[in-house]
């Protein structure tokens, strides 16, 4: 049911009382149905009988948020973070993990049938879940603010509130409003231990938080890495000046945890936080910290792509390769390479492989770890996708028996479907952050291939993403 612009200002506000909540959708919300029209709401779980408060209308649907309960799921359970609801991540921790892994898996499977039109039988393999739920980050990014977000419960004593400064992450919609984090159960310690000492210290040296509003103040951001080692890197963002005052804040961090084994600072005069573009400065331990998979090692630095669920990156990489049923004869292509982690896993079950990527840091980052891996059968090209990887191209390096590809969320240009079923391929696997995306670029590749298996991988536990790797077939 449309809604018109003539009758939506009647639905803001709106109570609806004794609504059913059937399902999941888009973004971690629930979905109910009301006189034919499609409800979106934040925080429910399926079997949910709830009122709710209409916050938002769209074309389509409306969005609402749940302001009392009649009966509450089955399938909730008490969500472990104090800042569950207003931070925004996680948004799933209210619904038990193994049905968490179910929708995931429903997600995947639908976006097949209905976005691919797959509509024959495939090998669905039960979804690969994550053996941690918790502190199964490997990198962190926290923004500082001057003045913290104030929860309701804050707002509503009527305190006067004396320390304003926060250290945390962003309330979803604002970019000014920056909410103050106790604990993140995303990454292991001391990644809370090093957020409070850094805004400890700050506070206490009247070194200035950033003011998003004007524009003003020198800490901004610090980003924490970690690996398998229990290894961590420590890269403080923060406006230029001052220097003295932010040496001796990397002085402390340094001094109070041990396990940072690699500490940079960036300056960033721009008004975004984006480092991409940002000469990182070592201060102190090494340029990288290692991250190891089957006896290969791969730098990480402070501006290096790498899966931010270091198992579960595993777990993926082991079905993509199980996939490819390498049996080291093959010339592979791996397509959307990033830093080449990939390539390199399969490297010893094939003869030769071929990583193209367009971020050029990200490959030399991946020549860097070839040579460090001693790999002699990968090679890496960077570029546009759908410039290097053309029939010039293949005819100059080599036509693939097998096509590994992981593309971002947006998924494949379409030139490059096209030279996919060009390119004499006997095997595709798909690998994807993002099932929509990827059933759309299946569909386009179904004139020549076909789906044989697929299979769900939970790379984030307590949120909708989930990461989905698909075997497609040339056909007889």
């Amino acid at each position: 049911m449309a809604i018109s612009k003539k009758n939506r200002k009647k639905f803001y506000n709106q109570i609806i009382e004794n609504l059913v909540i059937t399902g999941v959708a888009a973004e971690g919300k629930a979905i109910a149905r009301h006189n034919e029209l499609v409800i979106f709401v934040s925080y429910g779980a399926p079997g949910d009988v709830v009122d709710v408060q209409v916050k938002k209308v769209q074309r389509r649907h409306l969005e609402a948020e749940i302001i009392h309960f009649h009966q509450k799921s089955e399938l909730r359970q008490q969500p472990f973070c104090n800042h569950f609801g207003i931070c925004g991540g996680c948004k799933w921790q209210h619904i038990s993990y193994v049905r968490q892994l179910t929708y995931k898996q429903q997600q995947v499977s639908d976006n097949l049938k209905r976005i691919g039109k797959i509509d024959y039988d495939y090998d669905l393999i039960p979804i690969a879940g994550s053996e941690q739920t918790q502190f199964y980050r490997n990198k962190l990014e926290y923004t500082y603010a001057d003045k913290r977000w104030l929860t309701a419960d804050e707002l509503a004593l009527q305190e006067i509130i004396t320390e304003t400064e926060a250290a945390g992450f962003h309330v979803p919609g604002f970019f000014d409003k920056v909410l103050d984090i106790d604990t993140c159960w995303l990454q292991p310690e001391p990644t809370n231990q090093i957020r409070k000492a850094i805004k400890k210290f700050a506070i206490e040296n009247e070194i200035s938080f950033y003011n998003f509003r004007e524009q003003t103040g020198m800490l901004k951001n610090s980003i924490i890495r970690n690996n398998g080692r229990g290894e961590f890197m420590v890269i403080l963002v923060c406006a230029s000046g001052l220097d003295k005052k932010r040496d001796k804040l990397l002085n402390h961090i340094r001094d109070s945890f041990p396990q940072v084994v690699s500490l940079y600072y960036m300056i960033n005069d721009k008004k975004n936080s984006s480092v991409s573009d940002l000469d990182a400065i070592l201060v102190h331990g090494d340029p990288f910290i290692l991250e190891e998979m089957e006896g290969l090692k791969f730098r990480v630095g402070p501006k290096s792509f790498y899966q931010t669920n270091s198992q579960q990156a595993y777990e993926l990489y082991k079905i993509a390769r199980d996939f490819a049923g390498l049996t080291g004869t093959e010339m592979v292509y791996d397509l959307y390479t990033g830093t080449g982690t990939i390539a390199q896993f399969v490297a010893h079950q094939c003869l030769h492989v071929i990583g193209i990527e367009y971020v050029e840091e990200a490959i030399e980052d991946a020549i860097l770890n070839a040579k460090f891996n001693k790999l002699e059968n990968v090679t890496f090209f960077a570029g546009d996708m759908a410039r290097v990887f053309t029939l010039d191209f293949l005819s100059k390096h080599g036509q693939p028996d097998v096509i590994i590809t992981d593309p971002p969320r947006a998924g494949m240009h379409p030139d490059v479907t096209q030279q996919i079923l060009h390119s004499g391929s006997k095997k595709i696997v798909y690998v994807s952050c993002n099932p929509a995306t990827q059933a759309r670029d299946i569909e386009l590749l179904s004139t020549k291939y076909k789906v044989t298996k697929a299979q769900a991988v939970d790379m984030f536990p307590h949120t909708q993403h989930v990461e989905s790797v698909v075997l497609l077939e040339v056909k007889n």
